[in-house]
């Protein structure tokens, strides 16, 4: 046997115990290198922008109620207003965030305001409404009350002291009690009065029918000049506040008075020659 022969089978006997296995299920493993080489290179991270802040640092924080001990107090009353319930000193500072339970020239000052009141019974603050009425009847006892006196009571401020005072005067209307102005733009109530003449039969209090208001509202009034010929003719005579005041003539003005017109005189000379003539309407005027 040759020694080509022998070198042949000897390759092909090396060939048969070497084990492909691992190169065939991770084939990186076998070109570390070149796998790696290959991979595209990682991206540079992308820079974050920076977010603009409306913070402005030469202001205040915004802290709802201020640091002023006024503006604190105006928060506490209006809250307790709004609340309509009595509250406990420590509820009102935590819901209003206000020291009023801390700082001492606040809470003096919240004590001795007028619209405040506390309860040293039950340590309750209350607000101080206008009117203490809870119920229509009340409410209609108010309104006769202030109306004998000469005049009605605005509706905001009986809102003001009983949040159901609008639909309660409402009702009021319909039923005859109460007479109500409102707005011209909104229709929006106004002021309350109480009816005396309430709107019954056999009591004198019937609204009048339409057809006669139609027929009052389309009359007019004639003209000064034909009033006063008309009471002339029936021997009547106006009264001084319905007596027309006389115009003054056009073309005047009121208030300033022309001056009287001064006559030119003839002004001589005696020393001089020839008589001349020193007026300003003389050759030696202006």
């Amino acid at each position: 046997m040759s020694s080509l022969a022998r070198d042949a089978a000897a390759f092909k006997s090396s060939l048969q115990r070497q084990d492909f296995t691992t190169w065939h299920s991770n084939p990186q493993n076998a070109t570390p290198d070149s796998t790696q080489a290959s991979s595209p290179p990682p991206e540079p991270s992308q820079k974050k922008k920076k977010q603009k802040s409306n913070i402005v640092y030469s202001q205040p924080a915004d802290t709802g109620t201020g640091t002023n001990v006024n503006t604190q107090l105006v928060y506490a009353v209006d809250h307790l207003k709004q609340q309509g319930n009595p509250m406990r000193l420590q509820d009102l500072a935590i819901i209003t965030n206000t020291p009023l339970d801390t700082n001492a020239t606040l809470l003096e000052r919240f004590r001795a305001h007028d619209r405040v009141i506390h309860d040293p019974k039950t340590d309750l603050y209350s607000y101080r409404h206008d009117f203490t009425f809870r119920t229509k009847q009340q409410l209609l006892t108010e309104i006769q009350r202030h109306t004998r006196k000469g005049g009605g009571l605005s509706v905001r401020s009986l809102k003001d002291s009983w949040k159901e005072a609008p639909a309660a005067i409402e009702e009021l209307e319909k039923d005859g009690d109460v007479l109500v102005t409102r707005t011209a733009k909104d229709g929006q109530m106004r002021m309350v009065f109480w009816n005396e003449l309430k709107p019954e039969e056999g009591n004198g209090g019937m609204p009048v029918e339409q057809e006669f208001q139609e027929v009052w509202h389309k009359l007019k009034v004639p003209p000064d000049a034909d009033l006063l010929r008309s009471l002339a003719n029936e021997g009547l005579q106006a009264t001084a506040a319905e007596t027309p005041v006389p115009k003054a003539p056009v073309g005047r003005k009121k208030g300033r008075k022309q001056a009287p017109r001064q006559r030119q005189a003839k002004l001589t000379n005696a020393h001089l020659r020839g008589d001349i003539d020193l007026s300003s309407s003389g050759p030696f005027g202006k």
